[in-house]
């Protein structure tokens, strides 16, 4: 299994914005063969701090989507998103192979 996390900050007036875009997403992503669950995790604390994971059954059906026109695609929409403000953001992202269950 192969879980990928892209975390990033969002100003608190706009966390609520932010989670009904990923709430009402283009699920373009779960159509990939691999694909297992995506999920969008807000930290407890820090409200502004989010991660989007992503769970695959290998690194390699992650790297067939991440080179995919799909995912260029859906990274396009988030470049021209209306608020630059938001369309600025860059995520963290970590990838990580399980190595055990």
């Amino acid at each position: 299994m192969y879980i990928v996390h892209s975390t990033f900050h969002v100003p608190l007036e706009k966390v609520e914005e932010v989670i009904t875009i990923y709430q009402t997403r283009s699920k373009l992503v779960d159509q990939y063969e691999g694909f297992q669950s995506f999920h969008l995790l807000q930290n407890e604390v820090k409200k502004g701090e989010l991660t989007v994971q992503i769970i695959w059954n290998t690194k390699k059906d992650y790297l067939n989507w991440v080179t995919s026109d799909a995912y260029k695609k859906v990274h396009e929409l988030e470049q021209n998103y209306p608020d630059q403000e938001l369309a600025a953001i860059k995520p963290i992202v970590q990838r990580f192979e399980v190595v055990a269950k």
